[in-house]
């Protein structure tokens, strides 16, 4: 199965993410500094299948539309596909075409989601008339839309508001807090990766970068003390990575622009590196 890298450069944060659409070029140009990955394997820059996907972050609406479309195209061509965000606001067309490709496909989809926040703030308007998804809320939009609430894993949240915990509640997500990190790593470890194991499902990963503690990843939208470690995250990543139903993967989150030392990026490229 092919392994495509898509750039995502779509915001959708009210103002509070700007800067992160240059992430997927800066990621990649990062990536040319690296010539091996944690496991040894030399990376070879020049053979990656490397795609964009048209962006114009002044209509909003279109360019969901533009994400969703080109995601279906790959979902359905049976492709492995790695996006490089963006705010996490992407994350809902890129997961409902993988939604819809499974309906279509019969499989079972799964998602696991790697976030400080929950993204399940309530979204001004009603469920009919909702605007696009923010990075903000586009986990409960997701959900609010058909995704079973029971196949979903967040890891990693340290920061949620009561409206968000009531929800995760009554939906019944799963939740991994860091907590869980903390009394047994590799327990937890196995957790994440066994939650999708299906016979008949496919599994999308959504790896938000301030599910890093913020010593190791601080060029991000919110920073949340607590998280993991640039190493544990590699870990977790690599882990993940060999998951046999893994269909596709997000990064986002990234701000270059807030990236002084350039630590935040090198990091997502390194996540990257893990997954190529």
């Amino acid at each position: 199965m092919n392994k495509i890298i898509l750039k995502v450069p779509g915001i959708n944060g009210l103002g509070k993410t700007n800067g992160c659409e240059k992430a997927p070029d800066e990621i990649l140009k990062s990536l040319e500094e690296i010539y091996s990955n944690g496991q040894g394997k030399i990376l070879d820059r020049n053979s990656l299948e490397i795609r964009d996907i048209p962006i114009d972050n002044s209509d909003v609406e279109k360019s969901n539309e533009e994400i969703y479309s080109n995601a279906l195209k790959i979902f359905d061509n049976e492709e492995k596909a790695i996006f490089l965000g963006g705010d996490h606001s992407v994350s809902y067309p890129l997961t409902r075409a993988f939604f819809d490709s499974c309906k279509k496909e019969k499989k079972e989809p799964f998602l696991i989601v790697f976030d400080a926040h929950p993204d399940c703030m309530e979204a001004a308007g009603s469920k009919e008339g909702r605007e696009v998804p923010t990075h903000e809320d586009w986990l409960r939009s997701l959900i609010e839309s058909g995704f079973l609430s029971e196949n979903v894993l967040l890891v990693g949240v340290r920061n949620k508001d009561k409206h968000e915990a009531d929800f995760l509640k009554e939906n019944k997500i799963n939740v991994v807090p860091m907590d869980s990190f903390v009394e047994d790593f590799e327990s937890t470890c196995d957790f994440i990766t066994e939650f999708s194991d299906s016979e008949n499902g496919d599994l999308y990963v959504s790896l938000d970068i301030d599910a890093a503690d913020p010593a190791f990843a601080p060029a991000t939208g919110y920073c949340e003390p607590g998280g993991l470690s640039s190493k544990e995250f590699l870990y977790i990543v690599q882990r993940i990575n060999k998951i046999k139903n893994l269909k596709a993967l997000d990064i986002v989150e990234i701000n270059p622009e807030k990236d002084a030392d350039g630590r935040t990026v090198k990091l997502g490229a390194r996540v990257l590196s893990e997954l190529i």
